[in-house]
Order: C-alpha cells, then structure tokens, then sequence
C-alpha cells in the first residue's frame, strides 16, 4: 500500500495517474470508456437489457508481464457476464495463460458456454488457455486463484412473486433485486447457497480471491464478511459509469476530472468533482434545476413520455431522481434513478409522485424488471447461439469491468485503483467510513496489487449522505443475519426497516405481506422458520 501524499496508479486509460489527496484518501479517477464520447442514439432500455452495462475499456492492460500461468473458476457459467469477462482475461497483454474452469448447475447453457469459450480461445489464438466445465463445483475449485461469482437462485421461478406480491401491498418496484421486498427475498434464496460456495472455497482455495458479480450485492458481501475467512470484494459498474456521465454532463475530458465517491452499493456518493480546479457542482446542480422544472411541467400538462416503445429521453429528461437528490443532499449518487428510487422513502409511494419523477426503462417503469428479465435472459441464450454459428460477433475489446483488471493489478504488481464493495471495519477496529456502521458493507476505493484487494480509508461522509446509508444499511444487516440464521422474524424486521416500504405499508401490512412471500417461495427456502 502507498501511503504517500501522491499515488501512482494505472488508470484504465492506461496511462500514469498522480492523484493528490488533500489530507485524506483519495480514489484514483478511472478512464472508463474506450472511445470517450456518450452514445448518440441509445438504445432503447428494454432492448438493452443488463449487456448495456458492460462498456469497451480505453487501454489494452497495464505495463509488465504475468510470472505464471493461473487459474479462473467462474460459478454461474451461463450468465450473460461470462463471455465479456473470459474475453477480458485472455486479452490481458502479458498473461502466461492457465485454466479457466466454468461451473454451471444448468448443464444445457454449461455446454454452450463451454463451446463458446472455446471458440473465442481459439478465435484470440490462446493457446496457453484450458477449458474446463463441470456442473460440480468441488471438482475444478481446486488450486483456483481468482473466483468469479454470477450465481442465481431460483432463475425465473421468483421473479413475478418479487415484484407482484409487493405491488398488491402498494410498493411498486423497478428492479427489485437488491433492496425491497425483491431484493431481501432474493437475498434470502441466495446467501445460503453462496455460504456453501465460500464454504467448499475455504477447503479447495483458501487463497483465492472472490470476486462477486450476484445481487443483492451489500447482502451477500455482508453475509461473507461476517461467516468466512475469504477475502471477498463486490463488483458493480456504477461507479464507472456515472463518473463518465458526469463528466459529459459537464463537457470536461473525463481523463482530466478529479472526483471521490463512497458510501454503500447503489448508494455510493460522488462527494468531490472537480476539473482544473473548479468545482463542478454548481454547472450540473444549475443544469438539473432546468432539467427538473422543465420536465415537472410537462408531467403537470401530461405529456411525461413514460410507456412509449423505442422512446429514448433526450437528457434534460432523464435521470431526474438522481437530479433532484442532489439538489436537496448535495451530491450525484452512483445508480440509475429507477433503481436508487427503491433505496429512499421520497418517490415510488404514490403514483402522483412516481409519475412526476419516473421515466422510462431504468429511469423507473414500475416492474421493469419483472417485466423484462425473461426477455434478456432469452436474448442472452440466443445470442450465444448465434455466437457459436458464426452469426454474431465474438470481436470484442476488453471491457472496463473491475474483474479482470483486479487480476492484472495483482499478477503483475502494478498498483491499480477500483472501487469495491468490502467490510467496514477492518483490523484494530478502524473504519473505511467513519460515520457508517462498522459493521457494515461500504463501497470505496481499493487500491490492488500483489497483496490484493487493499480498501482505503475514506473518513467521513457528510452527515445527510451518511444518515441515508445508515437507514439501507440497517435493513441489510438484518436481512444478511436473516439468510445466515435462516430466520423468518429477522426478515421481517428487515422489511419494517426497507425505507421505501415502510414508506408504504404499516408494520402489520409488511409481516403479513413478508408471510405471504415465504409461503410462495417455500420451495427455494428450505429451513426458515
């Protein structure tokens, strides 16, 4: 770890990066867009679907070369992650190859992931790569050094109980898998299985690092913090993503922008940006005030353009949720509005409101998810499909997700900036987040290299910001101890602290509604009682 006033760190525009600090920690800013320049005609977000997250990354790799070959398990081999990430890691310039071993309870999409990888090894020419599949994990975690986690409970079964169920209680939700009634109840049928994953880790690969992709990402980074002794970080692409929409917000060179950000997963707050000096917030809060009155005005007339097929808001219309939170807190907040509006008590309680505020896609269409998810998850298979025959393209760049870049850093020992979801708390009782919870899961910057996953200390986040990440991480920590202790009451307790549906519901109406949600999905909750 540097402990200096100034860091030298990689960017992922792969050049150097000096970053002063100002009398703490700071985050690296991170290049995060290979061709530096927004989208000129988005697509459509019910198009889009999660593969819109995953964007080119502007450099190739860092300097240096790998010592040895390694080796990757990847749990959940069919998500729609694999590819993108395989791709990634075997286009890292430098590496000496290894294994990479896909594990898959579904043994169809195993099979295809497992051609479809092949394909693209032979396709990079990656010769010093082997393949491996097998639906049982105990058999290839042995001698992993990197594991990356996509796994899903449940698959379809669950989705429409997550969201129908709640809805009929009026809490109306737009993704539903992190926080929420969706969220805990995916938690719930999650973090058991992923306990017994880092469970046969700790006997087959107790120094490997875990690098987890699968939502409700505070939950299950919690859970592991608290149960096992594997060094585990939680993978999002909020925060590059919003860094470089702020900097087009702001017409500035992203590579030119200083920022920090920290807080909790979805809830992460860019409490500093600033471009040669000058402070950005008052250009964006002043854009955001027109923004929202304009919009506001037409909602009052009618003409929110909310429902409309393969309508794309032009930007004074977007995303106003996170406009408006940070005109009254202070500061732009990492998630897209549609699904931060399921983390506060303001927007989603009314349809009045949600109507005013809501958009389209993950702006905040009530039940995006639930509505759509089977959609991509078919798009998805399909389209490995077409992969395998030639019909869609394999040509891909490397891409700015964490993981890979993670395993650079570390194999190389280039020192590298990212921002993960870990513990709080860390030895000798310190905090990464003053005035959060200890015993909580925040996200911040990591600094990696040959000794890993390294959080740096934050300090403290001003006190509005703080108060409202304490009040989801309160409803975490019960939901995180519920899955541990297989608990029905602390899942409860969890729902009366959810800030949106406590927003909505009186505490009668959430254990009833709670009740009825386990007995729904009985059959993915074995053991609660």
């Amino acid at each position: 770890m540097v402990n200096d006033n100034q860091t030298h760190t990689k960017s992922l525009s792969g050049r150097d990066t000096r970053t002063k600090r100002n009398g703490r920690n700071h985050a690296d800013s991170l290049s995060v867009n290979g061709n530096g320049r927004a989208h000129e005609k988005p697509l459509d977000d019910r198009e889009r679907g999660h593969a819109a997250h995953t964007q080119d990354a502007a450099s190739a790799g860092l300097p240096g070369v790998f010592s040895r070959p390694i080796k990757l398990t990847f749990l959940g081999a069919g998500s729609s992650f694999a590819p993108r990430l395989i791709n990634d890691l075997m286009r890292i310039p430098g590496n000496k190859g290894g294994t990479v071993a896909l594990v898959d309870v579904d043994t169809e999409r195993l099979r295809t992931m497992h051609e479809l990888i092949r394909k693209l090894a032979a396709r990079l020419g990656a010769k010093d790569w082997k393949i491996v599949a097998s639906p049982q994990r105990k058999k290839v975690l042995r001698g992993t050094d990197y594991l990356i986690s996509c796994i899903e409970v449940s698959g379809l079964s669950c989705v429409r109980i997550d969201n129908d169920i709640p809805a009929r209680y009026g809490i109306d939700q737009c993704i539903g898998d992190t926080i929420g009634p969706g969220g805990l109840f995916k938690g719930l049928r999650t973090i058991p299985e992923w306990l017994a994953v880092l469970k046969d880790a700790e006997r087959y690969c107790p120094e490997a690092i875990v690098l987890n992709y699968t939502n409700p990402m505070n939950m299950l980074c919690l859970a592991a913090g608290r149960t096992s002794s594997m060094q585990v970080v939680g993978l999002c692409h909020s925060v590059q993503g919003t860094s470089k929409v702020l900097a087009q917000r702001a017409g500035v060179p992203y590579e030119e922008m200083e920022w920090e950000c920290a807080g909790i997963n979805h809830l992460a707050w860019f409490t500093k940006l600033r471009h040669q000096g000058k402070d950005l917030y008052p250009l964006l809060k002043r854009k955001a005030r027109g923004d929202i009155s304009r919009a506001l005005r037409e909602a009052a007339r009618g003409r929110e353009a909310k429902d409309v097929t393969n309508w794309v808001p032009p930007v004074e219309r977007e995303d106003l949720i996170r406009k408006d939170m940070m005109l009254h807190f202070g500061a732009f907040i990492t998630e897209s509005s549609g699904h931060l509006s399921e983390y506060l008590p303001y927007y989603r309680k009314n349809s009045e409101i949600l109507k005013l505020y809501a958009r389209e896609g993950y702006d905040g269409t009530s039940s995006f998810y639930a509505d759509n998810w089977p959609q991509w998850r078919q798009k998805a298979d399909d389209s490995r499909m077409a992969m395998l025959s030639g019909e869609e393209s394999i040509d891909w760049e490397r891409s700015w997700e964490y993981a890979t870049w993670i395993i650079e850093a570390r194999e190389k020992n280039v020192p590298f900036c990212i921002h993960g979801n870990v513990m709080n708390s860390r030895a000798g009782g310190d905090t990464l987040i003053s005035n959060l919870p200890a015993n909580g899961c925040v996200e911040v910057a990591c600094m990696v290299d040959r000794n890993g996953v390294q959080p740096v200390r934050y300090g403290a986040l001003p006190p509005q910001m703080a108060a409202l990440c304490t009040s989801n991480m309160s409803m975490f920590d019960l939901g995180a101890q519920a899955a541990i202790e297989k608990s029905v009451d602390l899942a409860i307790y969890a729902l009366l602290l959810d800030p949106l549906t406590a927003a909505v519901c009186n505490p009668a109406a959430i254990k009833k509604m709670t009740v009825e949600m386990f007995k729904a999905q009985e059959e993915y909750l074995k053991g609660y009682r």
